[in-house]
């Protein structure tokens, strides 16, 4: 070791008793800047940036973390626990402990005794340059100031470039002006807000504090990460709640971390697959109130930067208890909801509710809340071999089946179809043309097909990323490899990712959705967990008699859920029943419905669209906030299609180039 590299100390490995792990090798660290990440600790685990954490340490043995990636780390000092999120920084001393994923991947800080003699001499080389290099000390004062400025005017440039003008009359600001009222919700769906936004880009959004709240007697969380910290930071009233089943996809180091963690009234439970290394990636909210029960889809994993830093949606619906009358009358909301549950196979939970008594949590409790109110469709994917009766129910046989009962306009013969996502798998051009056609099926009005829609997939660029509110740290989010991006007949496909009327250009998407439109006019429109893969939409096999849904693919995530949204006679039971509002009562509710049974056709427009409601009083126009413009616009010979493992020289708006 040579004198301008004095140790300063080292990481160690510990295991999840938090004892030295002795068959890892201990990281050491040395003055100055000290760059970890997957590649130094032999994991490949995605979470891990390449660059996750700078320790910038001196020669006094003091060591400055700095959070590089885009999930959050932990600092254990003494009996403090803290979180620290992307940027943050934190002073550690001898002992404390560092977890790179909350709960995964644990280090000690161990100081080392270094030589008093190349610390004095280190030291005495810095006050003879402060004396000697006065000049030089000036010109990096002026370069300094000088990179300042250009990182502020980058940083106008971004803004005047996300921010439309305030006066415009195109719809520049669609989402300043979208409000949707209470008993109207469930006819649509909302954006999650977004940190770092002017405030009228969170026009309407939410957070999760808005969705998990009031009387919650049971809470059935299903999702892929769950980051057990911050989300009961975020939403403390999970800690009270008497029952809570978290239903997810961790790995065993996440499972033992929550475990330590988690209250007394939680319940975990990771469900198994019938065709082995898939992962359950649904994410999805069931709560029980005295009242009825809130059902929850949306496309944001429980962690920090899923629900602050990216572009997410939410659909939600309050249903109440059926009349001891109707127990055992069913919808298809229904059927679909308790095919999706059966799939899950949780341990039953045994409670007490309040003027209920003893029930099982099971997928049949589920049958005891009155579903006919709901104007979406679930479509789940399972994995597995799908054939007879179960051809139909998974995957995109489920969205062609459901399609195919429905009526559309005319506008809507061969028109277009728009594919997105944030994860893309290995494709060919013949499934391709499948999922077309599940995805083009449907009569217009004249009784005929509605024929085959050309796709565009909308997709961020390189810049899109380099450039967003995260630089390329959100890139780790888009997990798809050039392999599978940079092939040749895609490129007819790509889109760019422009969301200037809902101020997320910037705010990278991880919402999924696939629609049809004409103009600003959808014919459906679907938000899914579901990514652009044959392992969560399935392929056609034997002679189109089976569909394999299959969870060994690269990124593979197979156990999915998402709602479709259509045109239909919209439905006046319960209408505007709220969980949570103590408003009409459910047997005034029955009465109201049984009064009107007629209904109105609903139109599903975006939030850009120029035509006047009341002109047509036969429908009712539902907009839904579609975070990207229609019609998308297709890449130019310049744009350079996202892959996240390619290295980009070009530095990010935080100065950062790729992979860390």
């Amino acid at each position: 070791m040579s004198k301008s590299q004095v140790n300063i100390g080292f990481l160690i490995p510990l295991t999840n008793n938090l004892k030295e792990d002795d068959s890892a090798s201990k990281l050491p660290i040395s003055e100055g800047a000290n760059v970890f990440g997957r590649n130094d600790i032999c994991i490949s685990d995605k979470r891990l940036s390449r660059k996750h954490i700078t320790l910038n340490a001196s020669i006094d043995g003091s060591v400055d973390v700095v959070v590089e990636g885009s999930n959050p780390i932990v600092i254990n000092s003494g009996d403090q626990r803290r979180k620290l999120y992307s940027r943050d920084k934190i002073r550690i001393a001898d002992g404390d402990i560092l977890e790179l994923i909350p709960g995964h991947y644990t280090f000690k800080y161990v100081r080392s005794t270094v030589d008093k003699h190349i610390a004095s001499s280190q030291a005495h080389k810095r006050v003879s340059y402060k004396g000697k290099g006065v000049d030089e000390a000036k010109k990096l004062v002026v370069k300094r100031q000088r990179q300042v400025s250009e990182d502020e005017a980058l940083a106008r440039i971004l803004q005047m470039n996300e921010l439309p003008p305030a006066n415009s009359n195109e719809g520049l600001e669609a989402i300043r002006h979208f409000s949707v009222p209470k008993e109207k919700f469930h006819l649509s769906f909302r954006l999650l807000q977004v940190q770092g936004l002017p405030p009228w880009a969170n026009s309407s959004s939410i957070s999760i504090g808005d969705v998990i709240q009031g009387d919650v007697l049971v809470a059935v969380l299903s999702n892929y990460m769950v980051d057990i910290d911050w989300l009961l930071s975020a939403c403390p009233v999970l800690s009270k709640i008497p029952h809570v089943l978290v239903i997810h996809g961790e790995g065993d180091g996440g499972v033992d971390h929550m475990k330590r963690k988690k209250p007394p009234n939680w319940s975990l439970h990771k469900p198994s697959l019938p065709i082995s290394f898939g992962t359950h990636h649904s994410k999805a909210m069931f709560l029980v109130y005295p009242r009825g029960v809130r059902i929850v889809i949306h496309t944001a994993n429980l962690i920090y930067v899923d629900w602050n830093n990216k572009s997410q949606g939410l659909w939600m619906q309050d249903f109440p208890w059926k009349d001891q009358k109707d127990v055992k009358k069913g919808c298809s909301f229904e059927t679909d909801l308790i095919d999706y549950l059966s799939v899950l196979k949780w341990h039953e939970l045994s409670v007490n509710l309040p003027s209920i008594g003893n029930v099982t949590i099971n997928p049949s409790f589920f049958k005891k809340f009155d579903y006919r109110s709901a104007v979406v469709r679930l479509i789940a994917s399972v994995p597995g071999y799908h054939m007879g009766p179960n051809l139909k129910k998974w995957g995109h046989m489920k969205l062609r089946t459901v399609l195919q009962e429905c009526i559309f306009d005319k506008e809507f013969k061969n028109s277009p179809l728009v594919y997105q996502f944030s994860s893309l798998g290995s494709l060919d051009e013949k499934w391709m043309s499948e999922l077309a056609l599940s995805m083009s099926s449907g009569l217009s009005d004249d009784k005929m097909p509605l024929g085959l829609g050309k796709p565009l997939i909308v997709w961020p660029t390189v810049e899109d990323v380099r450039c967003s509110l995260e630089g390329y740290a959100a890139g780790s989010a888009i997990p798809s490899p050039q392999k599978n991006v940079e092939k040749e007949f895609l490129k007819k496909y790509w889109a760019r990712w422009k969301a200037s009327h809902t101020g997320r250009c910037r705010a990278m998407p991880h919402i999924k959705t696939f629609t049809r439109y004409n103009g600003q006019n959808l014919a459906w429109f679907l938000l899914t967990s579901a990514n652009l893969s044959k392992a969560a939409w399935g392929a056609l096999q034997k002679n189109n008699s089976q569909l394999m849904i299959r969870s060994y693919e690269v990124f593979s995530q197979p156990i999915q859920l998402g709602v479709l949204f259509l045109p239909s006679v919209s439905k006046d039971h319960y209408c505007g029943f709220s969980c949570t509002d103590n408003g009409d009562t459910i047997k005034d509710l029955h009465k109201s419905s049984e009064t009107n049974t007629q209904g109105h056709r609903t139109k599903l427009v975006t939030l850009r669209w120029q035509g006047n409601q009341s002109s047509n009083s036969s429908s009712e126009v539902i907009q839904l906030p579609v975070p990207y413009e229609l019609p998308p616009q297709p890449y130019s010979p310049e744009d350079v299609p996202w892959s996240w493992d390619r290295r980009y020289y070009k530095k990010d708006v935080y100065g950062q180039v790729w992979p860390r």
